[in-house]
């Protein structure tokens, strides 16, 4: 019987960056699955996507793929992804940061950039801690939880991704997590076709570091914490205050129009370009 690979393995690089440097049980690679089905159910030429990363463990995923890719500083992927986009806007540029690249050092690039509504799909993997330099705490690490870098606990608040996207100008926030992975992949594909800049949070997990300083178990148990905390948008407005306490929505959150940036920067340019025959006629 002739056995047909996995859709996922038709866009890595399986001999280049192989074993990955995720620990086993880390969320990151459903992520990663999530995301090469959703480029692969649309249809798109790899040819056609740039994907670009700051640092971290969430942003190691683009060395692991075969589309145009770029593994950038700390902090920057925005930066970085706003150049490429500018400069072929054709591209379907998709940023993959986490919770401390993209909200810390990378912050003032994640508010502008939303503001600027460019056509770029950023999926931000939220697992609440540093995990690749040490499990210090992080811009979405809870209230009192703990950290290395917050041994007695956390006492800073924490952000609400979705909502400071929302605010900042994005065009479409969507959350999703690790374990419901069909709406995470369903919410992806709506973010890649989304003119303007599209947030989707991915919910994952850090059992290595935020799981055992936080005594939340193993990462089937964190796993299991995602399935009971989080509720679809669509049920949550049909439950009271009460049943929501402590909860989470997913789903798509915030799906508006807003003229998209590199559109309206070639107008400028339409605006003041010098047409060929007027400048030859000044010659």
């Amino acid at each position: 019987m002739e056995i047909i690979p996995a859709v996922t393995y038709t866009y890595l690089r399986s001999k280049k960056k192989f074993p990955n440097v995720w620990c086993a049980g880390c969320g990151i690679g459903i992520a990663l699955g999530a995301i090469i089905r959703a480029i692969d159910n649309l249809k798109l030429d790899r040819n056609d996507v740039a994907m670009v990363s700051g640092i971290g463990c969430s942003s190691r995923m683009p060395v692991y793929v075969d589309f145009n890719t770029l593994h950038t500083t700390h902090g920057r992927a925005l930066a970085f992804a706003t150049g490429v986009k500018l400069a072929n806007p054709k591209l379907k540029v998709i940023v993959i940061t986490g919770d401390g690249d993209g909200l810390a050092i990378g912050g003032n690039h994640f508010i502008h950039t939303c503001r600027r509504n460019i056509d770029i799909t950023t999926i931000l993997i939220n697992n609440s801690t540093y995990g690749m330099t040490g499990g210090q705490y992080s811009p979405t690490t809870p209230f009192m939880k703990i950290g290395t870098t917050a041994p007695y606990g956390n006492r800073e608040r924490d952000f609400d991704i979705c909502n400071l996207a929302k605010s900042a100008g994005a065009t479409f926030v969507a959350r999703g997590t690790v374990y419901h992975v069909t709406l995470l992949e369903k919410i992806v594909q709506q973010a890649i076709l989304k003119k303007g800049f599209s947030l989707v949070e991915v919910i994952s997990h850090c059992h290595t570091f935020y799981g055992r300083l936080n005594k939340e178990g193993t990462a089937v148990k964190m796993m299991e914490w995602q399935k009971e905390h989080a509720i679809p948008i669509q049920a949550a407005a049909k439950l009271p205050p009460e049943k929501l306490k402590d909860k989470f929505l997913i789903g798509t959150l915030w799906d508006v129009d807003f003229p998209e940036y590199c559109e309206e920067y070639d107008k400028v340019i339409a605006q003041f370009q010098v047409p060929p025959e007027d400048s030859e006629g000044k010659k």
